[in-house]
């Protein structure tokens, strides 16, 4: 509305100045000596309507207007045709490059190649060429050649990143676990918000048991924002359990492990550990309170075991009485029953352990089985029902395990051994157990992290390295070391590549891959253990 008003005024405008001009018709004289000497006859002067020289003056600089353009144009002529030129080669390139990444998508290798060749004699300069050239050389399995493009393509600062991704990629393909670590740094040193290269430098410094690094590593990943804050908390409390499990200093370790139970109360790895560590202080008190916080939450044998033997000088009656008490924080918990029915086998109370087991023994797993069998051996002496435990233990359902990417360990460890991914291992019933037997599907992740070289880290008397047990006055510390971490992944770009399938337990003739056969056994119960009966020597 506002326009049309505005159009209608310009035209008022227009007919107003023409008929006031028309009303006041004028005339214009040009006296000019030069004219009488060359035009006598005009007397000097030109004379002439005011409507006419007007349109004479608008004549005259459109002609001027038009005269300047021809000249600017036959000026700027060369230019226009090396430009025109230019610009056709450009589209021509683009348009190469664009089929050739369609060609690739679909596995032409014929016309990617023909229109590489295209796109490098158009369009060279373009990072996009180099990329072109780079998946065609993949595609026709020329490693060294797409090397080459992704090194040329990290020499410049819009695809640098793009290239040294490609590297990295490259140097996994040929498990060149340094290179790749190397590239990975590279690019976190240029861009710490880079997702790939982030996950994939702490994957490796956590397969090298390089705990320091691996924190630095998660905090920078969380000023970075590529992880949330519940995923950092758990990290770091694994890390920092890790690294209280392989460090000499037992107060750097005991505010280690302390702090992990801060940010994850549920971590059983993390409690069980503080709970040894402050029992070894001395502050039994607040042991317990950090046992029984974490029993609430995740009812664990580990966490059992710890709070039995939190007090070294109790007897085995002291040890059921904190059983008893312990169960009861956790009611209906199987983990509850058996850690009373432990306590009360070691206490010589079998009626204790039977009532604690009653309502497990309907359907009993093999734990439940030769805890029964236990029973029924030291409690009636009956070496029938003993025996009877014993075969239905053998047969009967696995109990929970420390298992990770189909792997079965006896305890706990910070890192898969299969794929190097942080806190990977579970408490659960083995995936085996659950049905008809199968293939074990790899996880995959983002990085192949290198071979570490095993860590020393302290053991106590009779417990794992993990443990730190109370040590007896002048007892020596023995160096023991964690199996180094070889991760195996599936490479994504390679199609059709077989799967490795990852045996759930080993036989004790085929203990399986090199480095994984201490962690293929079945877990073993700790704690003390009663004489061996006969069941155990028959079915050792």
């Amino acid at each position: 509305m506002i326009r049309v008003v505005l159009y209608l005024v310009v035209v008022a405008a227009v007919a107003f100045g023409a008929v006031w001009l028309a009303d006041r018709p004028g005339e214009v004289v040009i006296t000019w000596p030069w004219l009488d000497q060359a035009w006598p006859r005009l007397g000097g002067d030109i004379r002439t309507g005011l409507g006419v020289a007007l349109i004479a003056v608008i004549l005259i600089a459109l002609a001027t207007a038009l005269l300047f353009w021809v000249i600017a144009a036959i000026w700027r002529s060369p230019g226009n045709v090396a430009f025109f030129l230019r610009h056709r080669r450009s589209a021509r390139g683009y348009q190469a490059i664009s089929r050739g990444l369609i060609a690739i998508g679909a596995g032409d290798l014929k016309a990617a190649r023909r229109l590489s060749g295209e796109a490098r004699r158009y369009a060279a300069a373009e990072p996009l060429a180099l990329l072109l050239a780079a998946q065609t050389a993949q595609l026709a399995g020329n490693r060294p050649a797409a090397e080459v493009a992704f090194r040329k393509m990290a020499d410049h600062a819009e695809t640098r990143l793009l290239g040294l991704h490609g590297l990295f990629v490259e140097a996994q393909r040929r498990n060149d676990h340094p290179t790749a670590r190397a590239v990975a740094e590279e690019a976190v040193k240029d861009n710490p918000a880079s997702g790939w290269a982030a996950q994939a430098v702490l994957d490796f410094r956590c397969a090298e048991h390089d705990w320091a690094g691996a924190l630095a590593a998660l905090d920078s990943n969380m000023k970075s924002g590529l992880i949330d804050k519940a995923t950092f908390r758990r990290s770091r409390a694994v890390l920092l359990t890790a690294r209280a499990l392989t460090g000499g200093d037992r107060e750097q370790a005991r505010a280690d492990v302390l702090e992990a139970v801060k940010l994850s109360p549920g971590l059983v790895p993390a409690a069980a550990l503080a709970g040894r560590l402050l029992a070894e202080a001395g502050d039994a008190r607040k042991a317990a309170r950090v046992l029984e916080a974490a029993w609430r939450t995740n009812p664990h044998p580990d966490l059992a075991e710890t709070y039995a033997h939190a007090r070294p000088g109790d007897s085995a009656r002291d040890r059921l009485a904190r059983m008893q008490a312990l169960a009861k924080q956790s009611p209906g918990s199987p983990e509850g029953a058996l850690a009373v029915a432990r306590a009360a086998i070691d206490a010589r109370e079998f009626p204790t352990a039977r009532a604690a087991l009653a309502p497990l023994a309907a359907t009993p797993t093999q734990r439940v089985a030769e805890m029964m069998a236990e029973i029924e051996e030291g409690d009636t002496a009956d070496i029938g029902r003993a025996r009877e435990w014993t075969v239905r233990a053998v047969h009967a359902a696995r109990d929970p395990a420390w298992t990770a990417d189909g792997l079965v360990s006896h305890k706990w460890l910070p890192v898969s051994p299969v794929t190097g991914r942080l806190d990977a291992f579970q408490w659960k019933v083995p995936v085996a157990d659950l049905g008809p037997p199968g293939p074990v599907i790899e996880q995959t992740g983002p990085a192949v992290p290198a071979a570490a070289q095993p860590a020393t880290i302290p053991a106590g008397r009779d417990d794992s390295a993990a443990e730190f047990g109370p040590m007896a006055p002048g007892e020596a510390r023995e160096e023991v070391t964690l199996p180094a971490v070889v991760p195996r992944q599936r490479r994504p770009a390679e199609a059709h590549a077989a799967e490795t399938v990852i045996p759930l337990v080993h036989s004790p003739d085929d203990p399986g891959p090199e480095g994984e056969g201490e962690l293929a056994k079945e877990p073993e119960r700790e704690g003390p253990r009663q004489p061996e009966g006969w069941w155990r020597r028959a079915f050792r």
